[in-house]
């Protein structure tokens, strides 16, 4: 399959047409996180910004890693399960993903300062690599649409979608993969549109550009929607911390990020409406959609950990937004089933052999800042409860100055919030053993609180300790809802159920 780079101006009259890469959903891909780290870390529910001495820690609060006491490295193994349950227009449907990963690996190195009364105790210097977001999931959904059919995705294109004029028949008559390899994202889709026989001319001029869609009309469309993505997010910390009196613990994270995302989708619609009187009559289609988007960023960190007491101490912790530079390929092909004039029954497809690569972009995900507090039982245990504070409405797309940018971060600043995270955690410790639990809300990134709902979660674990490792185990449960939208332009969506299922294993070795 070949590549093609489409150039910029290309790729903006696209954007504007059809506003589907990027978008504020695309943006929270990115903008938010899905709380992985170590085995004692997911038994708490992450509650860790006051706690320290875990590598995981760091990722919360980067002064974490100045209460280790000796060189500590972790390897730790999750099995990640997504249950997602949809709800379309009554149609009910079930999906299930289970994947297996290496989702946190790191290790500390911890100095001693020899000067025996000298303030500033130990230097501590950790390099850690976590999955921030694990994209592994399948969601499918299945309905009868009482109102609306796809055709209307395709047909707004050759019409003329978002103030741009309609696409000339002359343009869209050429069914070759050369001619659409050529065209601009919005005249791609009216091209499949046309060759799946979706909408015909007006007239047969090639000057025409208004176009009459072939979907039966006064039915009800019977619809499904499979999306397959996977991938991840990971971020590589390199973490400096101090601890001053052993009352002051101060830390600095400068953090590597990198993502890889994957997304097949595959819409059915089909419809048992009369043929039409003149014209093509549709009668099915499929449209499938294969897209990667991949990239890196940086971002820093820095937080600090003060002892209040033997017994309390608390922990600040700010990230900086992180600065992604992304980049989105695409790939399409359809196939549909119609009647001709004669009403004998017919067939299309067109599966261009095509990658198209769109010019680079960035991305400025949300600043987070981060309070928290623990209380300790002397060696019998903790109890530990974080907050965290992030502003989604300030994410936004760059350059700023360009139109689609602007009117896509306009969209965020109007639709998305201010959200706010907290955890709460406790460990009990007897002898070697240690147990854990934790509980854990993430309010929604959106004003209306539906697109992205709010997310519950608890956790629960053990641990071994054997005196120069440990091994620990921990199972984490979340549940969510959001609404799943069959097309970019689509006012119409299914509400999804997600149930996360983690476990973790963690095996650590201090030397």
């Amino acid at each position: 399959m070949k590549k093609y780079l489409l150039n910029t101006v290309l790729f903006l009259s696209a954007l504007i047409a059809n506003a589907q890469e990027p978008t504020p959903l695309t943006a929270l891909r990115y903008a938010m996180d899905n709380t992985q780290g170590s085995a004692r870390f997911r038994g708490m529910s992450g509650a860790f910004g006051a706690v320290g001495g875990d590598l995981s820690s760091i990722n919360v609060n980067p002064a974490g890693s100045a209460l280790l006491n000796s060189n500590t490295s972790s390897l730790t193994m999750s099995v990640y399960n997504n249950s997602n349950k949809s709800n379309y227009y009554g149609g009910m449907a079930k999906d299930n993903t289970t994947t297996f990963n290496f989702n946190e690996m790191g290790a500390a190195f911890v100095f001693y300062n020899t000067k025996p009364n000298a303030d500033w105790k130990r230097f501590t210097f950790a390099i850690n690599y976590e999955t921030t977001n694990d994209f592994d999931n399948d969601i499918y959904t299945q309905g009868v649409n009482p109102n609306r059919s796809i055709d209307e995705y395709f047909t707004s294109f050759a019409n003329g979608f978002g103030g741009l004029g309609g696409i000339k028949l002359g343009v869209l008559d050429d069914g070759s993969y050369e001619n659409y390899t050529s065209l601009p994202f919005a005249d791609q889709q009216a091209w499949l549109g046309y060759w799946s026989f979706m909408f015909d001319p007006v007239t047969p001029d090639p000057n025409n550009t208004v176009y009459t869609s072939n979907v039966p009309r006064n039915t009800s469309y019977y619809q499904t929607n499979m999306v397959n993505s996977s991938g991840y997010n990971g971020k590589l910390s390199f973490n400096f911390a101090t601890d001053y009196k052993d009352i002051l613990y101060l830390g600095l994270n400068l953090n590597s990020h990198f993502t890889n995302y994957f997304q097949y989708s595959s819409l059915y619609e089909s419809n048992s409406g009369p043929n039409n009187l003149t014209g093509n009559t549709l009668h099915s289609v499929v449209f499938n959609n294969h897209m990667h988007t991949y990239g890196s960023g940086f971002s820093l960190s820095v937080g600090a950990i003060a002892k209040l007491s033997k017994e309390f101490r608390v922990g600040f912790a700010y990230e900086s937004p992180t600065w992604y530079n992304l980049t989105d390929e695409l790939s399409q092909d359809i196939s549909s089933r119609y009647s001709d004039p004669n009403n004998l029954a017919s067939s299309a497809s067109k599966y261009p052999p095509v990658i198209n690569i769109y010019p680079s972009y960035k991305l400025n995900t949300p600043q987070k800042f981060n309070v928290s507090g623990t209380f300790l039982f002397g060696k019998k245990g903790l109890i530990s409860v974080d907050y965290t504070y992030k502003d989604y409405s300030t994410t936004k797309y760059k350059p700023e100055n360009e139109i689609f940018y602007s009117s896509v971060n306009s969209l965020m600043n109007s639709s998305l919030r201010a959200a706010s995270e907290v955890r709460a955690g406790f460990e009990h410790r007897m002898k070697q053993v240690s147990l854990r639990g934790g509980y854990r809300f993430e309010q929604s990134p959106y004003d209306n609180g539906k697109t992205i709902g709010d997310l519950h979660g608890f956790s629960t674990g053990i641990g071994y300790d054997f005196g120069f490792s440990r091994l620990d185990f921990a199972y984490a449960y979340s549940q969510r809802d959001m609404q799943v939208y069959l097309l970019s332009s689509f006012t119409d969506a299914a509400t999804v159920t997600t149930k996360t299922n983690n476990f973790f294993l963690t095996y650590t070795f201090n030397f």
